[in-house]
């Protein structure tokens, strides 16, 4: 999300690893569960919560693309050997 103040992104989360984005987000969704928050502090969660699941999902998207590449390579590798 963009503040209306700069264009820098209110969460930026592009230095996490997949590993501290997840457990980030595992911490919002359990402080939005337990429902001890306002309403104003549940919509910033909520907001923080959706770009460390895009984050997340960065990661994900990251590692199918080099799986994939990963396994063209090698059945290239197999059909030039054959």
């Amino acid at each position: 999300m963009v503040s209306a103040a700069s264009d820098k992104p209110r969460f930026d989360f592009a230095d996490l690893s997949y590993e501290q984005a997840r457990d980030e987000l595992i911490k919002v969704v359990t402080e939005l569960e337990q429902g001890s928050t306002t309403l104003e502090q549940s919509l910033d969660l909520w907001e923080k919560g959706e770009a460390l699941a895009s984050r997340c999902e960065e990661w994900l998207i990251g590692a199918k693309s080099r799986l994939d590449a990963a396994r063209s390579a090698a059945q290239n590798t197999a059909a030039v050997e054959e």
